[in-house]
This record gives structure tokens, sequence and C-alpha cells, in this order.
């Protein structure tokens, strides 16, 4: 790592194709929900079967400081927009030392969404980058 601003909480390592994007402050959307069927059996009056169909995948949002690592996103993005090609990648929670929490292996990831900062000098605070990413499926490890 190349800044030490991780010094006090968890944070997010997000690697993609293989390319390490740096770590993130949070991580959030990290979920799914299946959809549910009704079905009312005649002659059943008693109750109705839910009949589970598909599963939708959440999105996505890391954000982060402003760092060295802005850049690997903006050449990944950079990739992506003349390919849109859907790749594997791994979200990695790691305490203060680098110890790993746990991990989860996401299927198909494309961008979705790229928020630069806004810089404000009359604002304080850091300067703040958002990438939400889509998925076809993720799995802890």
């Amino acid at each position: 790592m190349t800044d030490n601003i991780f010094a006090t909480s968890v944070f997010f390592k997000l690697v993609i194709g293989g390319s390490d994007l740096g770590a993130f402050h949070t991580c959030s959307g990290l979920g799914a929900e299946v959809e549910m069927e009704t079905y009312a059996e005649g002659g059943n009056n008693g109750f109705t079967w839910h009949l589970p169909g598909r599963i939708t995948w959440t999105n996505i949002t890391l954000t982060r400081p402003v760092t060295a690592d802005t850049m690997k996103i903006a050449r990944w993005l950079n990739e992506t927009i003349q390919r849109v090609e859907p790749k594997d990648g791994e979200i990695v929670a790691l305490r203060p030392d680098l110890s790993r929490i746990i991990s989860w292996q996401v299927q198909g990831i494309v961008p979705v969404r790229w928020q630069g900062p806004s810089f404000d000098p009359a604002n304080s605070q850091a300067a703040i980058e958002t990438l939400e990413i889509a998925h076809e499926g993720l799995e802890a490890s």
C-alpha cells in the first residue's frame, strides 16, 4: 500500500481480472434477492405456495479518498470503455495490519458508475471517489 490512510479501521481491497485496484474505505451492496412466485393451488385454501425464482444481485459500491490508486481505476475504466468484457474479481476485507477477515469472489464484474472527487477549497474534507460495479454473482470464501 502506498498511503497509510487505513490505520484505524477495516478496509476493502479490490482486484478485478487480476488487476489490483487498491484499497477502499467502504463497501456496500454485497447482497442478493430471490424473486418469489406465489402459486395458489386449487382446492387448497389454507396457504399459497412460494416458489423461488431468479436471483438478482445488487450493485456493489466502494468509496475511498483520492490516492495514487485512483489512476488504477482510471486505467481499468479506459480499458473497459474500449471493450466491455465482464471479468471475475475479488473483494477482501482487511484489518489495519493487512490480515484477511473475509473475501468474496465476484463473477462477471462490469463498471456501472465512477464518481470522481469534488474539489472545494472552502471544505476541508478529503476528496472522495466512488466506484459502483454490477456483477453476475458472488461467493464468500
